[in-house]
Order: structure tokens, then sequence, then C-alpha cells
């Protein structure tokens, strides 16, 4: 019974129909910041610290419905598995910086369009990734343990691992930002969540909970997403549709990244048997970039209307639609996960 509950709470129009929903939401951002460009400007300026409010209140509505539903417990008994932590780490902070540096020496001639993309490489994340899983039906539980060492690791090796890879000494940490980061999209939300869901629970009942409370707060969650597209597409959709060929080559990088770590953690994930729960939320985590932190970085240090700035706009707006088709993509194969029970039968 709960599975089946589950589904039908997860068909809902807009989860159903999410592709389309996406599909209209960008080129809405993309005609929003062409015809009316003082709207990104006004929505950029509307910032605390580093951190845009347009965009942060719209991941903070994301994550909440996300962590909502994990039990604590689920919390401690992911922490007792270290193999697919010890993963990601290594995915994110050992294999993806070098690699990003290599595709955009190779594909880029541009110093600072090479430095940007170099800055998202860096950057594993620690936000938007919990609703893809979500989406993927990954281990929520897993995934949040994850995204929290990654926040904690980011601020010891962001700055050196950039000064490293970029040559450049004396590397600008956004502490705010990534405090911001770890307080609103993962400690805040958690907190709310535990607290709404005990109340709820001894208000309501576990299956009002389940049933009817979850429905509700996951299509907030995807009304988020959809207001988020909007709001990053515009805020550089007349730099997009007027050079579509400097975009192509900014985003070129970044897709054979994500591609390789894909293949990369999702392999490896299945040669060690783990099950599809654990499996994708590796490889989701490991693929994905926390945009908000290289684009504080490079504005920072290369200035608002650099190449710098302008690669790390580029790649979280293709890495939307990818996490997207690579959710689909881990839904589709879930049956070959574990390896050893798909071998036997």
């Amino acid at each position: 019974m709960p599975n089946s509950q589950k589904k039908k709470v997860s068909l809902g129009i807009f989860e159903k129909y999410l592709t389309l929903w996406i599909a209209v939401c960008i080129p809405v951002g993309l005609l929003l910041g062409r015809f009316f460009p003082s709207f990104g400007q006004f929505l950029d300026s509307l910032k605390a610290g580093n951190l845009s409010i347009p965009i942060g209140v719209c991941l903070f509505f994301m994550m909440y419905p996300t962590v909502v539903g994990i039990r604590f417990r689920d919390v401690v008994k992911s922490t007792k598995k270290p193999k697919p932590l010890l993963l990601t780490i290594i995915a994110n902070w050992l294999i993806a910086p070098p690699l990003m540096t290599l595709y955009a020496n190779l594909i880029l001639t541009d110093p600072l369009q090479k430095a940007g993309v170099i800055l998202l490489g860096l950057s594993p994340c620690t936000a938007m990734v919990m609703w893809w899983i979500m989406l993927a039906k990954g281990d929520l539980a897993q995934g949040l343990v994850n995204t929290t060492i990654n926040a904690l690791l980011m601020i010891a090796l962001y700055a050196p691992q950039a000064a490293f890879y970029m040559g450049i000494s004396n590397i600008p940490v956004p502490w705010d930002l990534i405090a911001y980061s770890v307080i609103f999209f993962i400690a805040l939300p958690v907190f709310l969540g535990a607290l709404s869901r005990q109340v709820i629970m001894n208000k309501k009942g576990e299956k009002w909970f389940n049933e009817i409370y979850l429905g509700f707060v996951r299509k907030i969650s995807i009304i988020a997403l959809l207001l988020t597209l909007i709001v990053m597409f515009s805020l550089k959709g007349e730099v997009i549709l007027n050079n579509p060929p400097l975009v192509a080559l900014l985003a070129a990088p970044n897709l054979l990244h994500y591609v390789t770590m894909i293949a990369l953690t999702y392999s490896i994930s299945w040669l060690s048997n783990w099950n599809y729960q654990t499996s994708i939320v590796t490889t989701l985590i490991g693929s994905s970039s926390h945009f908000e932190v290289a684009i504080a970085v490079a504005t920072t240090i290369f200035g608002i209307g650099s190449g710098a700035a302008l690669a790390t706009v580029i790649g979280p707006l293709m890495e939307v639609p990818l996490m997207l088709s690579l959710t689909k993509l881990g839904l589709w194969t879930s049956k070959y996960f574990p390896r050893t029970m798909h071998t036997a039968k």
C-alpha cells in the first residue's frame, strides 16, 4: 500500500508533465531577459551578501519538501555506509577539478572563460541536487549526509583548489555565501522539516502526512524549481540569445564534464553492487555543481561583466535539463541495480 500511495503522489499534474513545464519556463526566462533586461537587472540587485534573494527563496522551497519526509533514523543509518560517501568525496574533490580543467584547456582559448569553467568544476552542489534526488527516487537521507559533508569540505578545500588549478593566489572565498548555503539550504530546512513532521503527525497522523501534506509541499517545490529557471534564464537571456555560438562554446566543456562524471560514478556504483537508491545519489552529487559559489567567486575576482562570470552562468543553465535527463535515465535503469541480483535473474 505505501508504494501505491507514493506513486499517486508522484504522478500529479506538475510532476507528470514536469519536462513540459521546464521546456516552457526556459524560453519564458530567456524572453524576459531579452526584451525586458531591466527585469533581470532588478532581480540581480536583490542580494544578501553574495546570495541572490529570489534564487535563495526558491532554493529553500525546493529543499524543505525534499527533507521533510526524511526520518532521523534513516540519516543515522546512512552514516553507517561510508563507501558511497567516500566515492562522492573522491569524485567531487579529486576527479572533477582536474577533469574540468583538462576540458577547459582543450576547448577554450580565453583565459577568463577557462577560469569560470574551472570554478564550476570545483563546486559540488549542496542545494538543488537534493531536489533531483527526490525526483529520481534516491535515498534522501544518504543525499543529505553527502551534501552536508561536501558543504563542510568546501570551506577547507575550495580556495586552495581554485588557487592550484587556476594558478592564482589569494582566492577570495565567499564565506557568507557558503554559510548561507549551509544554514538556509541544509540546517534550516532539516530543522523545520523534522519539527513540522513531528507536529503534523501528532495532530493529523502519519497517513495524512504521507498522503496529503507531502504531496502538497512537493507541488510547491516544483513551482519553486520553475520560478528558479525563469529567474536564472532571465538574468542572462539577452546574452544567450544574442551570442548563441559563444554559449555553445562555453557549454561544451561542461557537457563533457557531466557526461564523464555521470558515466564514471554510475558505473562504479553498479560495479560496487550498491542498490539504485544509493547509486543515483552518488551519481547526482558527483556530477552537479554549486553554481552560486562559482558565480560569486568569478564576479569577485574578474568582475561581473567578465568572460569568467559569463562562463559560470552558462553552466547552471544547462545543468537543469541535464539533471532532469539523468533522473529519467536513473529511473529507466533502476531495474539493473544491484548488479548481482540482476545477474542472478
